[in-house]
């Protein structure tokens, strides 16, 4: 059975930074696509960023780009989402996510974790 469990989340004032954690099981993780996604209140969940199954590859959504950023330890089966530079607008429920490829759309990944809340004061 294939768990992800984000870890990391918190608050934290406008202009600071948080590194998010997303730890899976159950499947090789080398072998398949990561991605974060988020959900504020009221608003859809949306894609936030994605990195391929190597790490080869990086993807951002343009709202986080340039204060974002997306890596992966294939040995400690972790993915993670350094954050700098946060903003309000930041705040939301993350999910970490998994796919057989790296794509920004949510019904491509079929697997999810449980979210982390981030919450960014001004």
């Amino acid at each position: 059975q294939v768990q992800l469990v984000e870890s990391g989340g918190g608050l934290v004032q406008a202009g600071g930074s948080l590194r998010l954690s997303c730890t899976a099981s159950g499947r090789p993780f080398s072998k398949y696509a990561m991605g974060w996604f988020r959900r504020a209140p009221g608003k859809e969940r949306e894609f936030v960023a994605e990195i391929t199954y190597n790490g080869g590859r990086t993807d951002y959504a343009d709202s986080v780009k340039g204060r974002f950023t997306i890596s992966r330890d294939n040995a400690k089966n972790t993915v993670y989402l350094h954050m700098n530079s946060l903003k309000p607008e930041d705040s939301a429920v993350y999910y970490c996510a998994q796919s057989n490829r790296a794509t920004l759309l949510v019904r491509e990944y079929d697997y999810w974790g449980q979210g982390t809340q981030v919450t960014v004061s001004s």
